[in-house]
């Protein structure tokens, strides 16, 4: 998809249509994207240099592991890495589906 502006985006036939890991770019605001993530499988460790990443919970239960921690968001939860922090994103059971919000010229590196 490629964000347009001046469109209504209906967020429920999107994700009815995913049967596996994607990514899709939503909008972009400022020099900010918003993306829709289905999550079927976890993301490889890895963090952003040049960007924050922000996750809002649309379904399921999306687990963010970070270096000691895990955190688990559910439906309506918001929750923000700030650059240069590890961290790897998976779905807790089967699937999530969430917005995430970051530079739309994002870097990532993979972490050790």
């Amino acid at each position: 998809m490629n964000p347009t502006p001046l469109t209504v985006i209906d967020l429920q036939p999107e994700t009815n249509l995913v049967a596996q890991y994607k990514n899709i770019p939503l909008a972009l605001v400022n020099d900010h994207t918003v993306r829709l993530s289905v999550m079927t499988e976890p993301f490889y460790w890895h963090h952003h240099p040049n960007s924050d990443e922000t996750f809002l919970v649309l379904e399921g239960t999306l687990c963010i592991d970070l270096e000691g921690r895990t955190v688990e968001l559910t439906p309506g939860q918001l929750f923000t890495i700030p650059a240069t922090v590890p961290h790897r994103t998976r779905p807790k059971e089967g699937r999530s589906v969430n917005l995430t919000f970051e530079r739309a010229d994002i870097q990532t590196s993979k972490s050790t």
